[in-house]
């Protein structure tokens, strides 16, 4: 009975492991997005196709709107599974200047 426990909790942990991971739409291969259920075979092609002809996608509510098939409950479920939208751009960095014109001043 014990072992039977155990061998459940250890199952379970090793579910939750997987929806920890996160999924970055914008930078993830069909591997990847596969590992999120409810996207299969053809969604994650789909994905990578729109994202490929379109550019990243900006937040949930672009993905939304650019992938068919997509509703609110699936882009839950998949968030709560571990899909990101990744991180915001950078703001541009101002050059500084080096080297002749920084020995002129």
């Amino acid at each position: 009975m014990l072992k039977k426990l155990l061998a459940t909790a250890l199952m379970s942990l090793s579910m939750l492991s997987v929806s920890w991971a996160a999924v970055d739409v914008n930078t993830a291969d069909h591997a990847a997005l596969e590992t999120l259920s409810g996207i299969g075979p053809k969604r994650s092609k789909s994905i990578i196709e729109e994202r490929t002809k379109n550019g990243p996608y900006k937040d949930a509510a672009d993905f939304k709107a650019r992938v068919s098939g997509i509703g609110d409950k699936t882009l839950v479920k998949l968030e709560n599974e571990g899909l990101t939208f990744g991180a915001p751009a950078p703001a541009p960095a101002t050059a500084k200047k080096e080297g002749k014109d920084a020995k002129k001043k």
